[in-house]
């Protein structure tokens, strides 16, 4: 593709970081003409790709507190739309948040709710990694269910984190928005690139929910991070659907589905799970992925 890059070389992400891929893809939907107001809740992509009065970025940016990154963008949103309609800035904006799950499934939650019922002009883009990784991969409410993390630690008293993960795709396609997507890094990036493409240039509010893999919270290799995003598909464990003018569509199907053992094993944060004692948690969580699967597919048919 030979869009100019909107996200410089130089930040200091970690080698194979997932939040990174996923700033560069939905950045290189925007238009050439167009110019961008990016905003960035605190986490991992904050400290590495901005250390004042520096910045990664090509475009305007703004480095929000954990709690208030769709509040923020909202408040831009809504002065450069007075101030357009005053004759005072001629160029075409628009406006794009990015949060980590931490700030966004959780301290952000109630920033992000406000922007979306409001229904700014914005997208807002989750990278979701699965756990607080910037302070040391701390459990989220977007943390899978038995993950070893520093706060749920697996071990002889627990199995890891006893809760299953929040479905906040589903939650902002109840705040009855034009455009929910959900995606994660597949062969030609074409899927997260169409839906990024979509919740810019789609009027009202967006929200887009990436799949973006850590490899040293999730515990594999920088180079493995293709195939897990391929089985994290394969096993349903993360579908790819959008919600469009309430309408769901389902934008991947496996041919054949694989257990979800597939998924977890090539990952450090798991390997408990294999442990003979816990077959049963492996069972219970197959069945937690089967009953969201059959819930997508009822709402997309």
């Amino acid at each position: 593709m030979s869009k100019p890059e909107r996200l410089a070389p130089g930040h200091r992400m970690c080698a194979g970081c997932g939040g990174t891929i996923t700033v560069r893809t939905v950045l290189r939907a925007l238009e050439e003409g167009d110019k961008a107001v990016v905003g960035n809740a605190t986490g991992c992509l904050e400290v590495s790709s901005f250390m004042y009065p520096y910045t990664a970025y090509e475009d305007s940016y703004i480095h929000n507190a954990f709690e208030n990154a769709g509040a923020t963008l909202s408040g831009v949103e809504t002065a450069y739309h007075v101030l357009k309609k005053k004759g005072k800035i001629q160029e075409n904006f628009k406006f794009i948040t990015f949060g980590g799950d931490g700030g966004t499934y959780d301290i952000g939650f109630q920033s992000l709710s406000g922007a979306m019922e409001r229904g700014h002009d914005m997208v807002y883009v989750c990278y979701d990694n699965g756990a607080y990784m910037n302070t040391g991969t701390q459990r989220s409410s977007a943390t899978p269910q038995y993950a070893d993390t520093t706060t749920t630690p697996a071990g002889k008293v627990s199995a890891g984190k006893v809760q299953v993960r929040k479905d906040l795709a589903a939650i902002m396609a109840e705040h009855h928005i034009p455009y929910v997507g959900q995606s994660t890094f597949t062969s030609n990036f074409k899927d997260l690139y169409t839906k990024a493409q979509k919740a810019i240039y789609t009027p009202g509010a967006a929200f887009l929910n990436v799949m973006s893999p850590c490899p040293r919270g999730w515990g594999y290799e920088p180079s493995e991070i293709m195939r897990i995003c391929q089985l994290a598909m394969d096993t349903c464990y993360w579908p790819m659907f959008e919600v469009i003018e309430g309408k769901w569509i389902l934008n991947y199907e496996p041919k054949n589905k694989l257990p979800i053992e597939e998924f977890l094993k090539p990952q450090r944060r798991f390997k408990h799970l294999f442990q003979k004692e816990n077959e049963v948690l492996l069972g219970k969580f197959q069945e937690e992925i089967d009953k969201r699967w059959e819930e997508l597919r009822n709402k997309c048919n």
